[in-house]
Order: structure tokens, then sequence, then C-alpha cells
């Protein structure tokens, strides 16, 4: 249940909220009585550019600020441009923060990766553990970009005051995912490459790494309603994991997605491409006790819903 009258007479700005999980997080707001939202756009408001966040927020004057903008993508991306992700990714969250904090904004919400935790994190990730290790290193410099968020929110509020809060989401994936294969995550990747080796009668599909890696992964509406019940309830200093708290290897999900979409062929795993982290498996207590959120969709389910999506909307999931 929302929390009776929160939102309304609220004014929220999402950044990201466009996007993926964005998009999400505004019709959770919808439902639960927010009437005020404000997504800025990428063509209006470039929120790598201090001047653009200045007018963002005086354009908007958001009660309540939810950062979900990023430059994110999959392993190959974050090899192939390490820079941009740690420099837009850094300069979208840290100007904009302090300039929310300058502006009066009641609370602000920074939505981190868990491409920040540490390579060898012990599963399952606990949030104390953040900062036992260098991240894995092909998203370190997204993931350590990110973190500062963390850093930043706890800084201002012990000096400031200032009410911001921490979210660490897990892996995500459901119905808007990015499907281009030079930049998605691995459910929408493995989704299009197996539906169209199908298509095309392929005796083969090519995979990175050998399988044994191990992700969690959370649905996109359970993820946008762990932000939006934070956002109502949780005033506390220190970050919460957002997840399922289920783990599957990727050799599994490979074979998962397989049979969901009918692919009867091999997989031929390419052993030169890089596994990632071994293990992705979060601790998401913190989350229930604070604010009550737990993950509702079983996985089969939500990857049926994703395939179903891709199918109905594939031009515009793959640009063409």
């Amino acid at each position: 249940m929302a929390e009776s009258n929160f939102w309304q007479a609220k004014r929220v700005t999402v950044t990201g909220g466009g996007g993926f999980l964005g998009s999400f997080i505004v019709e959770k707001l919808r439902s639960r009585g927010a009437t005020d939202i404000f997504v800025p756009r990428k063509k209006d408001y470039d929120l790598v550019q201090p001047e653009d966040i200045s007018r963002l927020l005086a354009d908007a004057q958001p009660d309540i600020l939810i950062h979900a903008a990023a430059l994110a993508g999959g392993i190959g991306a974050n090899r192939a441009r390490p820079g941009e992700f740690f420099y837009d990714n850094l300069m979208m969250g840290v100007p904009l923060m302090h300039r929310a904090w300058q502006a009066g904004v009641g609370k602000f919400v920074a939505l981190g990766t868990i491409c920040s935790y540490p390579l060898h994190t012990p599963t399952p990730f606990r949030e104390e553990n953040l900062w036992n290790g260098y991240p894995e290193e092909t998203n370190a410099p997204y993931g350590l970009a990110k973190k500062m968020l963390l850093v930043q929110a706890q800084a201002y509020r012990e000096q400031y005051g200032f009410n911001a809060i921490y979210l660490l989401p897990v892996n995500l994936y459901g119905p808007r995912d990015n499907f281009d294969l030079e930049t998605s995550h691995v459910i929408p990747a493995l989704i299009r490459k197996f539906i169209e080796a199908k298509e095309r009668g392929d005796a083969q599909v090519p995979l990175w790494g050998d399988g044994s890696p191990t992700r969690e992964f959370l649905y996109v509406e359970d993820a946008a309603e762990g932000v939006v019940l934070a956002a109502e309830r949780y005033e506390g200093d220190e970050p919460v994991n957002l997840g399922s708290g289920q783990e599957i290897s990727i050799k599994d999900l490979a074979e998962l997605i397989a049979r969901l979409v009918g692919y009867e062929g091999e997989f031929a795993w390419d052993t030169s491409k890089p596994n990632g982290q071994p293990r992705r498996l979060l601790d998401v207590q913190r989350a229930k006790d604070n604010f009550g959120f737990t993950a509702g969709t079983p996985f089969e389910e939500g990857l049926r819903k994703t395939i179903e999506w891709y199918r109905e909307h594939r031009a515009e999931a793959v640009g063409g």
C-alpha cells in the first residue's frame, strides 16, 4: 500500500525517467498518487553539463529528486568506453546532488550499482562489505563513479543534514530493456541471440565466457517498487541493496532462456571473453527491514514477460 497521501502535492523529478528503470519508477509514482512529475530529457537537459543541472533544478523545483539517469551497459561497453562511463556518471551525479542540496531539495534518492562491490565479495553481498576491495576491473570505472554518490550522500547528510539516500539495485531485466548487442546486458542479449538463431536455423550460438559465473536478477517493476518505497519510508545514511536474493549461473540462465524461446541448438562458449565477477548474490534483508521491500515476480514469469515484450516491440527494441 502507498503511504497515505505521501506523494500528493509533492513535486518529483526523475532523471532518466524516460529510460528502462526510470519509466517504471514514473508509472509507480503515478499509481501511488503523484501528479507533479518532471522527467528531464537529454535533448533539453544534458546532465553532464553543470549549467543544465542548474537550469533543471530552477525549472522543476523538486521536493524529491530520484536520480536514475546513468550511462550503463554490459561488459563489452564498459571495456570499450571506460573513460566515458567514469566521467559521465560522476559528472551527472555529483554536481546534481550538490546543486540539489543548494536548491533546498527535500530528499535525494541516488541509485548506485552493484558493480561497485569488490571483485571478491563474500556472498551474499552485504552492504557493509562495499569498501573491502577494488571492483571487478571491467566495471570498475562505472562502479566507482556511482559509488562516489554514496560518499557524497553520507558527507552531505553529516555536514548539512541533507536527506540523501543511496540504493544498490542488482542486475535488472524486463520489458523496455536495451536489446542492442553492443551495449546490452546478459538477459536481453541472450533473448535476442536465441530468437534470431532459431529463426535462422543456426546449429550454434556463441556466448561469452564459460557460463560459470552466477548472477542475481531483479524484475524492473519490482526494482521500481523498491525505489519508490525507499523514497517514501527510508531516511538512513547506510546504502541499501535492492535485489531478489536468488542467483543463477549464466549457463543455467542460457539454458532457461533457450527453452523459453524454443531454441534447441548448441552453445559455443568463448572462453577468450571475460566472465566478469565470479558470483553476484545480494543480502536483501536491509531493504525488507527498513522499508518493507521484497521482490515479488518469479524469475521465469519475469523472463516470459520480457520475451513477450521483445517479440511485440522488436523493431523499436533493436533500433530498426
